[in-house]
C-alpha cells in the first residue's frame, strides 16, 4: 500500500473567509490564472474532478477552461485553513497534522524589519556584516543590493509578508558551507522570536544578469507536536521525501529523501521512488508555480506550469496499484494577477484518487490536517490528535 501526497505549491481555489484579516480580499490563483491567459487545458485534473470543485462553496468562481466532470474518477473536496498565517511553513504543516495558533511571527516591511539585537548578535557570530534588513522580492534585492554585496563581503538580509529570514549572498564571494553556516546561526538566533524559517538564497552571475540557483536550503522552526511522517516511520513505514519537503518538516520522520530544486526534478524523482518501493507514504513538493511565477506575478508562467503537471499526472497515475491512495492539494494560494507578489490566503483544491474506488464529493474540510487524519486511517496507525478522515471504508 503506498499514499502519494503531492502539493502544488500555492495553488489556491479562492479566497478564504479571513481572507480580508491579510488584505487578500479577490485572490483566487487557479480562477485569475485561468481567466488571465483565457482558460486553461487540464484534462487530467478536469477528469479527478478539479471542475467540480468550486461548486461546494458558493462564492466560489468556476475555473475557465475546466468543466466540473459528470462521473470524476477521484474524489474531491475543498479546504479551509485554520492556523494563522499563509505561508508554506505553516500550510505544510497543518496539512501534517498540527495547528499553528498563535502563527509565527511576521515583521514590518522596513528597514529594518528585523530588531537590532537580532541583527547584531547575527553579525558578530558570522563575522560579517549585512545589508538590506527589509522586506523585498528575492530576485529584485539581489538587483538592488547583488553589487554592494559584492564589494564588500555584506550578507543581504530580507523577509516578506512570510514569517522568514532569508540571506542571500554570491557564491563567489560567500562559498555554499559558510552560507550554510550562517543560516544555521541565524535559525538558533530567531527561535525566540518565532520565526517560521530561515532561508539560504545563493546566486550567481555579475550585476544586471543575476541569478539564483538551485541550491536554495530552508531552516525550519522544530515543533512540539510529531508530523504524520513522525507517526508514519514510527509505525514501521517508510517514508520518502522530495522537493524542498525534508527542509519543511525540519528533516523529521523520513525514511530517504531527494532534495531537488524544481517540480521536473521532484517528479522525476517521485516517479523513481514509487517505481522502487511498493509501501510507503510519499511526500512531495511541486515549487515551480510558487518560485518561478506566483511571486513572479507571470499568470501565462503559472498556466504552463499546470499544463505541465497535469500531463506528468497522465502518466504517473497508471503507475498506481488498486490498494494505492493519490493525494493533490496545496498549502496556500499565491495569485498572479494580484497586488504585491505574496501569497494569498484562500482555500485549497483536494483530489483524492484511489484506482479501486469510484469519486465523490469530500466537501469542506475546515482544517488541512484531514490529510494526516486520513492518511493514518488509511494505515491504520491513527488517530491524529486533530481532523476528520476523508476515507470511506
Amino acid at each position: 500500500m503506498r499514499v502519494v501526497l503531492i502539493v502544488l505549491d500555492s495553488v489556491g481555489i479562492g479566497a478564504a473567509p479571513d481572507a480580508a484579516h491579510y488584505g487578500d480580499e479577490g485572490s483566487a490563483t487557479l480562477q485569475n490564472t485561468a481567466r488571465a491567459v483565457g482558460g486553461l487545458n487540464l484534462p487530467v485534473m478536469e477528469s479527478m474532478g478539479l471542475g467540480c470543485i468550486t461548486s461546494l462553496i458558493p462564492e466560489l468562481m468556476p475555473i475557465a477552461g475546466v468543466k466540473p466532470s459528470n462521473q470524476p474518477v477521484a474524489s474531491y473536496g475543498v479546504m479551509q485553513e485554520v492556523s494563522e498565517g499563509k505561508d508554506t511553513i505553516t500550510g505544510h504543516w497543518e496539512i501534517s497534522g498540527l495547528e499553528m495558533i498563535p502563527g509565527f511571527s511576521r515583521f514590518p516591511p522596513g528597514p529594518p524589519s528585523f530588531p537590532d539585537n537580532l541583527i547584531g548578535e547575527f553579525e558578530r557570530r558570522c563575522g560579517r556584516k549585512t545589508i538590506g534588513n527589509y522586506a523585498a522580492s528575492g530576485t529584485e534585492i539581489i538587483d538592488e543590493l547583488g553589487n554592494q554585496h559584492m564589494e564588500t563581503g555584506s550578507l543581504i538580509i530580507y523577509t516578506s509578508a512570510d514569517s522568514v529570514f532569508q540571506i542571500a549572498a554570491h557564491v563567489g564571494v560567500v562559498p555554499l558551507d559558510e552560507l550554510y553556516r550562517s543560516c544555521e546561526i541565524a535559525r538558533e538566533l530567531c527561535n525566540p522570536h518565532r520565526i517560521g524559517r530561515v532561508i539560504a538564497r545563493p546566486f550567481t552571475g555579475k550585476p544586471g544578469t543575476f541569478k539564483r540557483t538551485h541550491d536554495r536550503k530552508d531552516y525550519a522552526f522544530q515543533p512540539a507536536e510529531p508530523f504524520i511522517t513522525e507517526v508514519a516511520k514510527d509505525a514501521g513505514i517508510p517514508v520518502y521525501a522530495v522537493g524542498k519537503i525534508e527542509d519543511i518538516i525540519a528533516h523529521r520522520g523520513i525514511t530517504e529523501s531527494r532534495h531537488t530544486g524544481n517540480t521536473a526534478s521532484t517528479q522525476e524523482a517521485l516517479t523513481d521512488f514509487t517505481t522502487d518501493n511498493d509501501t510507503g507514504l510519499f511526500f512531495a513538493n511541486f515549487i515551480d508555480f510558487d518560485m518561478e511565477y506566483g511571486h513572479r506575478r507571470d499568470p501565462r508562467g503559472y498556466a504552463g506550469a499546470l499544463a505541465g503537471t497535469d500531463l506528468w499526472l497522465n502518466g504517473y497515475i497508471d503507475r498506481l496499484n488498486k490498494n494505492d491512495m493519490l493525494i493533490v492539494t496545496a498549502d496556500h494560494g499565491n495569485d498572479p494577477t494580484f497586488k504585491g507578489t505574496d501569497h494569498t490566503r484562500e482555500y485549497v483544491p483536494l483530489l483524492v484518487y484511489r484506482p479501486d474506488r469510484p469519486g465523490e464529493s469530500l466537501g469542506l474540510r475546515v482544517g488541512f490536517y484531514d490529510v494526516a487524519q486520513s492518511i493514518a486511517d488509511l494505515f491504520n496507525i491513527g488517530p491524529m490528535p486533530r481532523g476528520q478522515s476523508f476515507l470511506k471504508r
